[in-house]
């Protein structure tokens, strides 16, 4: 089997620098961690019998698990969802009218979960009729066919129809209707896209280095080891039953870089670059995530692979978790519980005899990854590795574009790029491997003058926000439109001196990682000064990222939006340096 995922890379330069040991972290009232075990004869042999098997191609939950289970797993036990891709369901669910597949419990949980596995996520509460569409992208690598493709997608639904980058470095596109689903996923194949396994209980994209193969600081290029992650996850696009029916969502990392631009410490399973004996490879963390009850950062594993390891290693952690997971209250189904539930050397013991030759080293000393690095600032001009050439990182405003912008964007990528655009985790853009001598005309290009800016605002270039209401049926509160006014006006009462993340999510599910900000906006509904139920947001403060990365903890609750302002100044002030902006006597 190893030799099916197997591949060589080149190794960095070495490099010897001193271990880490990430801590875990709750959410301010969340769920106790369970009490790990700490040795494998204090778990029962019995708990660590698998509890899917494989019947007809397609992974099943055993009999004797299905007391207790999830509605959801109860969805996927009466039809696997990948038998909609795989098997052409598809094909008739979108010549069915919507008024026909709401007659039948079967078809409409189709539309409302199964078609999750194939990246569509209908818009039941707040567009009906209507869905988002999640595409898989490596490493946040897109080319200007395949953004003019998208675009050509989303214009044909005017105003439903809009694109955003996401935190998980990949577009989602807007609009988008049944009936047009299979010409759609066939644009895609034939652009080298797809959707995928990239909703409910599947791996997520995977993230990389959005300056890799480019970064005069490198450690080393994540973007072979990000295709291949992508490749084996859905079987080359073709589907894999095998790693599509997890006990729920699943993030996977491989970090290049010394700023963490990947944010290791929240993903389920992270890649950090190590030598051992001469050797190039990678240290593991596991188990970190956000849910609305519990948040958990990632936490070492104690093993290290080499490069030609990193998919067999992916595969049995994913197997594992498969395995074992539980798959009942779905706010206990994250991969961390079943490690806090077996401990982390049993958890270990299981991936290492799931790996090829039944063995797993010991991490190594050797890590990579600077400890004392200042994080660098992609948007802006800045010079590759290759001379001559410097990347552009542009600034999207709350990560959304519309079609036209996404065309113009192609355009600027032929003419002064090589046909490359990166996308990154903070919903932004980079344009690699621009000519030097064109950097003056790249930078007076009307899109870049009058939309997205290579130098916005300290307070606007780290700006994050999620989908809110206007689309999301389980967010609280609009975001983007929010985040944005809230912003402005804090930019006209205070300046700062350097930037200051924040993030904004509608939910407590924080797609928009309010924890991991500086200052975080999670959305509820609150009680205004008259008791009146209005929209507001619970504010975080504290988040980092990087080398010294922790998770935010509860700063105010229930916080009416409409009297955010003053309170953002003053935090603004009071922990971040900003000062006062003198105002113009007699202005507002």
């Amino acid at each position: 089997m190893s030799s099916l995922f197997s591949v060589r890379f080149l190794a960095p330069p070495s490099s010897c620098f001193p271990s880490s040991r990430p801590k875990t972290w709750l959410c301010a009232a969340t769920t106790p961690t369970v009490a790990p075990a700490t040795a494998s004869s204090e778990v029962e042999a019995s708990r660590l019998e698998p509890r899917v098997e494989e019947r007809d191609g397609f992974w099943v939950l055993k009999e004797e698990y299905r007391g207790g289970i999830s509605p959801q797993e109860k969805v996927k036990l009466e039809k696997d969802p990948m038998k909609l891709f795989m098997e052409g369901g598809i094909e008739d669910l979108a010549k069915m009218s919507l008024e026909e597949i709401e007659s039948s419990k079967h078809t409409k949980d189709d539309i409302d979960v199964r078609l999750k596995w194939l990246g569509l996520f209908h818009r039941r509460k707040q567009h009906y009729g209507r869905f988002m569409m999640r595409l898989k992208l490596p490493n946040g690598v897109t080319t200007s066919a395949q953004t003019r493709y998208l675009a050509s997608v989303i214009r044909k639904y005017g105003k439903d129809g809009c694109a955003d980058v996401t935190t998980r470095q990949n577009w989602q596109i807007r609009g988008v209707v049944l009936p047009d689903v299979p010409e759609i996923l066939k644009g895609l194949d034939e652009v080298g896209l797809t959707s995928l396994q990239s909703g409910m209980d599947n791996v997520r994209n995977p993230v990389g280095n959005p300056l890799a193969g480019i970064d005069p600081d490198e450690i080393v290029d994540t973007r072979p080891y990000n295709n291949l992650l992508s490749q084996f996850i859905t079987a080359n696009s073709r589907g894999n039953p095998a790693m599509s029916n997890l006990p729920r969502k699943w993030n996977v990392c491989v970090v290049g870089s010394h700023d963490l631009f990947e944010h290791p410490h929240i993903n389920d399973l992270a890649y950090m670059p190590a030598n051992k004996d001469g050797r190039f490879g990678f240290n593991l963390l596991v188990g970190g995530f956000f849910s609305a009850k519990r948040c958990a950062e990632a936490i070492p594993l104690d093993a290290w692979v080499s490069a030609d390891d990193v998919i067999p290693l992916c595969k049995a952690v994913l197997e594992a978790y498969r395995d074992l997971g539980f798959r009942g209250n779905r706010q206990k189904t994250r991969m961390m519980w079943l490690i806090d539930e077996l401990g982390i050397e049993v958890f270990r013991s299981e991936v290492e005899k799931r790996m090829p030759g039944k063995q797993l080293e010991r991490a190594s000393e050797e890590e990579l990854v600077k400890k004392k690095w200042e994080r660098r600032d992609y948007l802006g001009v800045h010079p590759q590795k290759q001379d001559g050439l410097s990347y552009v990182g542009i600034h999207i405003p709350v990560g959304r574009v519309q079609a036209d912008d996404m065309d113009e964007l192609a355009r600027l990528v032929d003419k002064y790029g090589t046909g490359e655009l990166r996308l990154t985790v903070e919903q932004n853009i980079i344009i690699p491997n621009v000519d030097s001598n064109k950097i003056d005309a790249l930078l007076n290009e009307p899109l870049l003058k009058e939309r997205f800016s290579p130098e916005p605002s300290l307070l606007m270039k780290t700006l994050v926000a999620c989908t809110g209401n206007q689309f999301c049926g389980q967010a609280i509160i609009e975001t983007k439109e929010r985040a944005l006014k809230v912003t402005e006006e804090v930019e006209r009462q205070v300046a700062v001196t350097r930037p200051v993340r924040m993030h904004w999510t509608g939910c407590p599910n924080t797609c928009g990682q309010v924890q991991v900000a500086d200052i975080g906006f999670m959305g509820c509904m609150a009680r205004d000064e008259n008791g009146k139920a209005t929209e507001g947001v619970d504010i975080f403060l504290g988040g980092r990222i990087g080398s010294d990365s922790h998770l935010a903890e509860v700063y105010k609750k229930g916080v009416p939006c409409k009297n955010l302002v003053p309170i953002v100044v003053d935090i603004l002030v009071k922990h971040f340096g900003a000062v006062q902006r003198n105002r113009e006597e007699g202005e507002d």
